[in-house]
């Protein structure tokens, strides 16, 4: 694997012999450190609330199908 920087951007050249899916997965978390890098940091709390939210509103909408209510 060869890494160059050049103008402000990285140039990674990977081996074909590297499996797809482990360079989607590699691409993926890179995506994902470029979407996050500018985002605000949140508190721990507000993060647990929002899960909480989430995890409530999924079960009421999915309760009946898991439970053939």
């Amino acid at each position: 694997m060869i890494i160059e920087k050049r103008n402000k951007e990285f140039i990674i050249r990977i081996p074909e012999t590297v499996d797809t899916e482990e360079i989607q997965d590699f691409v993926n978390f890179v995506r994902y450190k470029e979407l996050t890098s500018k985002a605000k940091k949140v508190d721990q709390s507000v993060v647990d609330k929002l899960t909480e939210e989430i995890n409530k509103n999924w079960w009421t909408e999915n309760r009946s199908r898991l439970l053939n209510d």
